[in-house]
C-alpha cells in the first residue's frame, strides 16, 4: 500500500477552524441533550416510585381502614389515602426545596 503525502492547505486549515467552532456547538448541543435526558430519566423514575408508593398506601388504607370503618368505608377509606398521599408530596416537596436552597448559597 503506498504511503500518500499529506499536505497542509488553506482548505485543511479553514476546515480545522471550521470543526473546532463546530465542536464547541456540538458540546454544548450534547451537553443540552444529556441534561434533558437526566430530566426525563429522573421523571420517569420519580413516576415509577410514586406509583409503587401509590400501591404501598392503597393496600395500608385496605388492610387497616376498611376493617375498622366496616362496610360503608369506600369514601372514607379514599379520604384517608387522599390526606396520606398529600402529606407525602408535601414532606417530600419540602425536602427537595430546602436541598435546592442549601445548594444555591
Amino acid at each position: 500500500m503506498p504511503i500518500t503525502k499529506f499536505e497542509i492547505t488553506p482548505q485543511i486549515c479553514y476546515s480545522i477552524n471550521v470543526a473546532t467552532k463546530k465542536s464547541k456547538e456540538s458540546k454544548k448541543l450534547a451537553l443540552a441533550v444529556v441534561s434533558k435526558m437526566v430530566t426525563l430519566s429522573t421523571a420517569g423514575l420519580g413516576l415509577v416510585a410514586a406509583l409503587s408508593w401509590n400501591n404501598v398506601i392503597k393496600e395500608l388504607v385496605d388492610r387497616y381502614v376498611q376493617p375498622l370503618v366496616g362496610g360503608a368505608s369506600g369514601v372514607f377509606s379514599l379520604l384517608i389515602y387522599a390526606i396520606l398521599v398529600t402529606i407525602m408530596a408535601v414532606v417530600v416537596t419540602m425536602q427537595l426545596t430546602k436541598l435546592e436552597e442549601k445548594l444555591k448559597k
